[in-house]
C-alpha cells in the first residue's frame, strides 16, 4: 500500500507531476474535497487532472515547493501573482495569507517590480484573481508615475513629440536606477507601458485620465502607442487599440489633441470598420473643429458599397457637428462657410451625387456665413451640367439656395445668359406668390428714394420678376394645350390635371 502515498497531478495536459498526497493534502483544501477518504488499489496511484490551473505546470511546482517546506519560503514581488493565484485555486491558506500581506506594501514596491508583476497578470488573464491582482498593480504603477512626473516639473516644457528621435528612449525595466535617472522626462515611460496587453493599456489609461494627467503628454502616448502596435498587431488587435485611443481622446482636453493627427486615426478607423460609437466619437471630435480643416482632409473617399466618388454622409457629419456645438465666433463661421463651398464645388461634378445629398450640402451653411455666392453658383452650374437628367423641381431646389444680392456682376451677367437656369418650365403656387412678393417689393424700393445704393439691388430683384414673368408665359400657353387634351377625355374618367412641377 505503499504506492497510496504517491499522488499524479495531471496540469493542464502539459505535465505530470508526482507529490506525496499526505503533504500536498495537508495544505490544500481543494485536494482534500477532491480525495477525501479515497483509497488506492492495486491498479495503481491515485491521479488527478486539472485542466484550467493557473500559471501551469510552472505555478503549480511553485506552490508545491512552499507545502513541502512548511510554507516558510518568502513572498516576493516576482513570485507574487502566480503564487497568489495558484493558491487561491488550491486553496492553501497559509501561502494566501503571505501573498495578501505582500499585496499591502505594493504601494512600496520599485517600478519595475510593479510592470512585472503586471506581465505576469496578462499570463493569466482567464484567472479572475489575477483580474483583481492587476487592478491594484496598475493603480500602485500610476500613483508611482504620477508621483515620479510631479517631482521633475520642468521636464514638461522640454518632453519630446512622439515622432522625435528622443521620443524612441526605453527605460531598462530590471534598473531601478535607470527609473531614477529618467524620470526628468515627462515621456520616459512610453516604451515601458506598452509592454502591457491592449486590456491593461486601456485600464492604465482610465487611471491617468481620472488622476488628471497631463493631457497633451496622454495625447502623445496615445498616438506612439498606436503607432507602434500597428505593426505587428492583428486586424482585431488594430481594432481594439483604435477604440482605446479614440475613446481616451475624447475625455481630453480638445486643444491638447494635435487636429491633424485626428484625419489620420479617421482613415485608419475607416478601413477596420471600428465600433459605430466609437466612430461616432471620432467624428464629434473632427467636426467641432471643423474650422482648422482644410480641403484635402474633407475629400475622403467614398466607402466600397458606395457609388459616390466622396464620402459626403461624413461631411455631412461634420458640419452638423460643428454647427450643434454651440456658439461660434463669426471668423470660425466663414472659415466653415467657405471650406464646405470648396468641397461642394469638388464634388459637383460627381455623376453619382444625387440632388438631394448636393442640396443637403448646399444648404449646410446658414446665409449670415456666407459673404458671396459666387462659389456656390458655380458648384451649381457644374452640377446641373453633370445632371442633364433632373426634374424640374429638383433643378429649382437647387437655384433657390442662391441669393441674387450676393451674386458679383460677373456671376449676374454670366447667370442672366446660362441656358441651364433658364430651363425650369412651371411655376406652382409658391412660386407665382413669390412673382408677386417680387413685384411688391421693386414698387416698394422704387419709391424709397434714389439712392445709388439700391440701384444694384432693385436691378436684380427685375431681373427675377422678367424671370418669373416669363416662366408664367410658358405654364399658360401648356395649360391651354392640356385643355383641348382634356376635352377630348370620356365623361367618365376621373383623372384630374397632371401636376406642372414637383
Amino acid at each position: 500500500m505503499e504506492s497510496c502515498s504517491v499522488l499524479e497531478v495531471d496540469i493542464n495536459g502539459e505535465e505530470t507531476i508526482f507529490l506525496n498526497k499526505q503533504i500536498i493534502c495537508k495544505y490544500s483544501g481543494t485536494l482534500k474535497k477532491l480525495l477525501g477518504k479515497s483509497t488506492c488499489f492495486s491498479s495503481g496511484n491515485l491521479k488527478v487532472i486539472f485542466n484550467d490551473f493557473p500559471g501551469g505546470a510552472e505555478s503549480f511546482e511553485l506552490l508545491s515547493r512552499f507545502c513541502y517546506n512548511n510554507c516558510e519560503w518568502t513572498v516576493m514581488p516576482s513570485n507574487l501573482v502566480f503564487l497568489h493565484c495558484a493558491a487561491k485555486f488550491m486553496e492553501v491558506t497559509k501561502v494566501l495569507a503571505q501573498t495578501e500581506k505582500c499585496m499591502e506594501e505594493i504601494r512600496y514596491w520599485a517600478w519595475p517590480e510593479v510592470l512585472l508583476s503586471l506581465k505576469q497578470c496578462q499570463e493569466l488573464e482567464t484567472s479572475s484573481e489575477a483580474e483583481s491582482l492587476a487592478v491594484k498593480l496598475m493603480d500602485a504603477l500610476v500613483e508611482k508615475l504620477c508621483l515620479a512626473i510631479e517631482a521633475s516639473p520642468s521636464s514638461a516644457a522640454c518632453s519630446p513629440s512622439p515622432d522625435s528621435s528622443l521620443f524612441r528612449f526605453s527605460c531598462d525595466s530590471k534598473s531601478t536606477e535607470s527609473f531614477k535617472n529618467s524620470s526628468s522626462r515627462t515621456t520616459w515611460w512610453f516604451d515601458e507601458v506598452l509592454v502591457l496587453s491592449p486590456g491593461l493599456v486601456k485600464t492604465f489609461l482610465k487611471l491617468v485620465v481620472l488622476r488628471k494627467f497631463d493631457n497633451v503628454t496622454i495625447a502623445r502616448f496615445l498616438f506612439y502607442y498606436q503607432k507602434v502596435k500597428f505593426c505587428s498587431a492583428s486586424s482585431n488587435e488594430k481594432r481594439e487599440i483604435l477604440e482605446t485611443t479614440v475613446d481616451t481622446l475624447y475625455v481630453l482636453d480638445r486643444s491638447c489633441v494635435p487636429y491633424k493627427s485626428l484625419f489620420g486615426v479617421l482613415r485608419l478607423a475607416l478601413g477596420l470598420h471600428i465600433d459605430k460609437s466609437v466612430m461616432n466619437k471620432l467624428e464629434v471630435m473632427i467636426g467641432q473643429q471643423l474650422e482648422q480643416a482644410t480641403l484635402d482632409n474633407l475629400l475622403v473617399p467614398s466607402p466600397s458599397k458606395s457609388s459616390h466618388l466622396y464620402y459626403v454622409n461624413l461631411v455631412l457629419r461634420f458640419a452638423k457637428a460643428f454647427f450643434d456645438g454651440g456658439k461660434r465666433g463669426s471668423s470660425q463661421m466663414k472659415k466653415v462657410a467657405t471650406l464646405i463651398d470648396q468641397y461642394v464645388a469638388e464634388v459637383a461634378p460627381d455623376p453619382c451625387l444625387k440632388p438631394s445629398k448636393f442640396l443637403s450640402l448646399l444648404t449646410l451653411v446658414p446665409d449670415s456665413a456666407r459673404e458671396s455666392h459666387e462659389d456656390i453658383y458655380r458648384a451649381i452650374d457644374m452640377y446641373l451640367e453633370a445632371h442633364a437628367g433632373l426634374t424640374n423641381g429638383e433643378r429649382l431646389n437647387l437655384i433657390r439656395t442662391l441669393s441674387y444680392e450676393k451674386l458679383p456682376v460677373q456671376s449676374r451677367a454670366h447667370m442672366s445668359c446660362n441656358t441651364k437656369f433658364q430651363e425650369i418650365e412651371t411655376l406652382d403656387d409658391e412660386q407665382q406668390q413669390e412673382r408677386k412678393q417680387l413685384v411688391l417689393r421693386v414698387k416698394k424700393v422704387e419709391s424709397s428714394g434714389d439712392s445709388e445704393k439700391l440701384k444694384e439691388h432693385i436691378e436684380g430683384i427685375q431681373w427675377r420678376v422678367m424671370e418669373l414673368e416669363r416662366a408664367c408665359l410658358k405654364m399658360q400657353t401648356q395649360m391651354e394645350v392640356i385643355k383641348k387634351r382634356t376635352k377630348g377625355t370620356s365623361r367618365g374618367s376621373n383623372r384630374s390635371l397632371p401636376k406642372l412641377c414637383s
